[in-house]
């Protein structure tokens, strides 16, 4: 939630933000993005040991199943119809579920993750007080010089939704990240999508 953070800060402080680089991000939560979350919530809530959240231990069975519902959305379609997760080192499809993505999970508490999700579900720049719940004047007040960057295939910030707040924003520029490692593009494990990242950054820092 970086971006979205970024982008608060931009709105809440104009004269002190000069330069902002939201990436794999959104300035408000999609309807579909919340959807995606009520699975995610869904999958720690159902389990009988997250006991409506007062467990003495963690929900491991919610955890797991929320590995699960995120694997299919961190990660983009290409991703695995080239089996990348092999050159990550996984022997197996099943290989990566489990210790990629189940292992993620099981490392996080489960009503941390239920509170993050919260957040998520309602970041809105158009919340600031002075805005009314108006999004597209909250976007045209950020002054900031601003390089906004999705990746192209993110299934949870699509590059439309950006277009959209670019196209709203005085000084901003639209670049996406061409890459087909999904969400993760932003996430610093692909050298290729990490490098062209700090490349604009560096661009930005320089302006």
């Amino acid at each position: 939630m970086g971006a979205g953070q970024t982008y608060q800060w931009a709105v809440s402080y104009p004269e002190m933000v000069e330069r902002i680089f939201p990436f794999c991000g959104s300035a408000k939560t999609s309807l579909h993005n919340i959807v995606f979350l009520e699975g995610v919530k869904v999958a720690i809530q159902t389990d009988v040991a997250w006991q409506e959240g007062w467990y003495d231990e963690q929900p491991n069975k919610g955890l797991r199943a929320v590995g699960r519902v995120y694997a299919g959305w961190g990660l983009s379609q290409a991703f695995y119809r080239e089996k990348l997760y092999l050159e990550m080192g996984y022997s197996s499809l099943e290989d990566f579920l489990v210790a990629f993505w189940e292992g993620f999970f099981l490392r996080k508490d489960a009503n941390n993750l239920l509170a993050m999700l919260w957040t998520w579900q309602n970041g809105n720049i158009g919340n600031t007080p002075g805005f009314e719940g108006d999004f597209e004047k909250a976007l045209a007040a950020i002054k900031a010089k601003a390089i906004v960057m999705p990746g192209q295939t993110d299934l949870y910030f699509p590059p439309e939704d950006n277009e959209y707040e670019v196209a709203h924003m005085p000084n901003a520029e639209y670049r996406g990240i061409p890459s087909i490692w999904g969400h993760f593009a932003g996430g610093g494990i692909n050298s290729v999508d990490t490098e062209f990242i700090d490349g604009s950054v560096k661009e930005l820092l320089a302006r």
